[in-house]
This record gives C-alpha cells, structure tokens and sequence, in this order.
C-alpha cells in the first residue's frame, strides 16, 4: 500500500511581492512627502557649509556665485528624487518654464513690494534720506536666490504638493501657510503677528503662484525679488534682524501695525492687504480655470480646461 505523502505548504512570501509592497510604502505621499523634505535639507544644508568654509566673508561676488552654486544643487537633487525615487516626470522644475516664469515672478515681487513701500510712504511710515549705492548688494542677492529656491522647493515643491494629493488644493494652502508663518517665529526680532501676516500674505501669495502654474519658478521669482527689493533696495529689514545696507538710505517710522517694527515691512499691515490681494486674485483664476483638487478619497474628474498656465 502506497503512502500518501503531505507536503508542507510554501509559506515565504516572493522576493517580487515585497518589493511591491516596499514600493507601495514609499510611493504614498506622506512617505514621498517626508523622503523628499529630508532630501532636500539635506542637500541645502551640505552645500551651504561647504561654501561656507571655501568662501569665507559675506558681501562678495563670489558668494553670491556660492548662493547660485547651492540652488543650482537643490534644484538638481530635487530633478533626481522625482526621477529615481517617487518615479514621476519633472513637472515642477522644467527648464522650458525657467525664463519667462521666472523673469515674470521677479517683476512681481519686486513690484508688488515697492507699491507697498509707496503705500507706507503716503502714509507716513516711511522716508527715503538718500543714496548709498552699492550697499551689501552682493549678500542680498545671496540672500535672495537662497531663500527663494530652497524654501519653495519644500514649501511647495513638497509640503503643498503632497498635501494637496492627501487631502485637497485648499487645506494644502491652509497649512502650507500655517507653516510657512510659523517658521518664521524663531527669526530675530519675530512677533505673533510678523509670523500671521507672513502665512497670510505670503502663503497665499506662493501657494496661489505655484497652483497657477504647476510650477515653482513663478513663486521662486516672487519670493527672490521679494526679498532683494525690501533688503537691497529699501534696507529693510529681511524677516527680522538687523537693516541691511542697501541701495537707498532709508528709515520707519510710526507704529509698528504700518512700519512692521523690528521685523520689517513685511510685518506690516499694509503688506499683509497688499500681497493677500495679489494672492487671492490669482487663487481666482486657478478656480475659474478648474484648478483646484479634491482629497486623495474623493474621485477627480479632471476638467477640459484645467491645463497650467503658461506666462509666455
């Protein structure tokens, strides 16, 4: 009589079944959300204390070249964690939209901060007692090239996009700005209210250009002349600390709900209605072109006109 022999049943799970599983991990966007963060932090960070050691001093061509070296490196490191790592195509970062979204974004910034300046001005919280010239333009435009790659590139490069993914266009911008604004708290001379007008005006403001677009140019030229025009040309203060020597000689004066105290116009109530208005008539237009997405547990039915808006 032949013996029926019972064979234990396979229980090791397919080296291909975890890979997939693994990926599944890493392609959620929390997961990517949080990869790319630490990615880009990491890379900024690196890059600016080696320029840092090999480029000592502060006002100099060759640290602003050094800020360039830095956002050229993020920019970089950003294209290559979309590739290899969440495996989707660069749609935030094309060299197609570089110059006019760019170029456009600079004349935004730069213009919207000296209407606010003018507005200041008339109401007497501002005067202009000379021209200095050169002042520490080459700092400044470090300064500014630094902040407004690296901080769109996480701000909304990553943190809104992911979160939009998750949980829709509008509590992205939401607590983009939240935490935009409270990043700012721990700036010299910070106040409550610097940190609310900064997520209000400038939340808006970044998230509505990246949102108009699908792309950060737009916002990172925003942001750089932003801050270049307050620091350079006017010598504000930039986000706090002390005024920087700029192109014009300048001083505040009044209460600080116009002049923005210690921390700069940007603090300023004026700057607050001012940008937020710009803001929110970009936000306009994003709604009325479709632009905006539901959460990640709502089906999208994508609109035939909902494409990025292209500034050229």
């Amino acid at each position: 009589m032949n013996e029926v022999i019972q064979q234990e049943p396979d229980t090791t799970v397919p080296a291909r079944s975890i890979q997939t599983g693994l990926r599944q991990i890493i392609a959620f966007p929390l997961t990517l959300m949080m990869l790319s963060f630490a990615w880009i932090v990491l890379i900024a960070s690196g890059t600016s204390l080696i320029i840092q050691r090999i480029l000592p001093g502060t006002n100099t061509p060759l640290k602003a070249l050094g800020a360039v070296f830095v956002a050229v490196c993020v920019v970089i490191g950003y294209k290559a964690f979309k590739r290899w790592v969440e495996r989707g195509p660069d749609t935030e970062l094309p060299l197609k939209g570089l110059l006019p979204e760019l170029g456009a974004g600079l004349a935004i910034g730069a213009l919207l901060f000296s209407f606010m300046t003018g507005v200041v001005a008339l109401l007497g919280g501002f005067e202009v007692l000379g021209l200095r010239g050169a002042g520490q333009i080459w700092s400044m435009l470090a300064l500014a090239v630094i902040s407004g790659t690296i901080e769109e590139t996480l701000f909304r490069g990553i943190l809104f996009r992911h979160l939009e993914t998750m949980l829709g266009s509008w509590s992205a911008l939401a607590l983009t700005s939240a935490l935009f604004g409270a990043g700012h708290i721990f700036n010299p001379d910070a106040t409550w209210f610097a940190a609310f007008a900064i997520a209000v005006e400038a939340g808006i403001l970044l998230g509505a250009a990246y949102m108009l677009t699908r792309r950060l140019w737009l916002a990172i030229g925003i942001h750089a002349a932003w801050n270049f025009t307050q620091g350079w040309v006017f010598s504000v203060p930039v986000s706090g600390g002390d005024a920087p020597l700029g192109l014009l000689i300048t001083r505040r004066i009044g209460p600080d709900w116009l002049t923005g105290g210690d921390f700069g116009l940007e603090a300023s109530a004026v700057a607050m209605v001012v940008a937020t208005l710009a803001g929110v008539v970009m936000l306009v237009r994003v709604v009325k072109r479709g632009g905006t997405r539901p959460p990640m547990w709502i089906k999208r039915v994508v609109p035939p006109t909902e494409t990025p808006v292209r500034l050229a």
